[in-house]
């Protein structure tokens, strides 16, 4: 059971975009301990998932002391190659959200470390939206996500892999209404992407 209530069980789609998070055990980027996922239906509701994972290597006193997690809270989690394998079906059909690129580097070493297919999703990285929806945070804090808490009331609790991909949900969403529009490449299912383009919008 996570401390923070996430659900344990993926939910069922489809969703709009699935949000992504990851927590690293030490130095070397494929050395994740904690998958977040954060589930966005066309509704804009958000369901959070979050999984431990053995990294197969030590952790860093930095590391833990950042996210709380040890090899003693892994003890008798899956290793990455049978978690990913477990989520890889859901999220290589949509679109995934990243707050900066550090998540796509870390599964992609991931999966050349253990061989493993690496997803083809379209990412999204939600500083780059960030930037575009609240331009007045350059100089005064920047788009990380500590900042954009502060600065959005965001209530999330930092360092936690399912926390912070919902934190990154919200804010797509929330530079969403900021901008105006939705983003075009966010949709239900991405494989359906073209069909669901409106010639007649700008």
């Amino acid at each position: 059971m996570n401390k923070f209530g996430h659900l344990e069980t993926l939910p069922h789609g489809p969703f709009r975009f699935i949000a992504l998070d990851v927590e690293t055990a030490g130095k070397s980027a494929g050395g994740i301990c904690q998958i977040g996922l954060c589930f966005a239906d066309a509704a804009g509701h958000l369901q959070t998932y979050s999984i431990l994972v053995d990294p197969e290597e030590p952790f860093a006193p930095f590391n833990t002391e950042l996210h709380g997690i040890s090899s003693d809270t892994v003890a008798g989690a899956g290793n990455f190659p049978t978690v990913y394998m477990a989520l890889y079906d859901i999220l290589n059909t949509h679109s995934l959200i990243q707050h900066s690129t550090f998540d796509e580097k870390a599964l992609t070493a991931a999966c050349a470390r253990y061989d493993l297919p690496m997803v083809t999703s379209h990412w999204t990285n939600s500083v780059t939206i960030a930037r575009q929806a609240w331009p007045e945070l350059k100089g005064a804090g920047g788009h990380g996500l500590a900042n954009l808490k502060k600065h959005l009331g965001l209530t999330f609790h930092h360092h936690d892999a399912g926390e912070d991909a919902r934190a990154s949900a919200s804010v797509i969403l929330k530079a969403e209404k900021v901008l105006g529009k939705p983003l075009s490449h966010l949709t239900v299912n991405r494989q359906l992407t073209f069909q669901f383009e409106n010639p007649t919008s700008k």
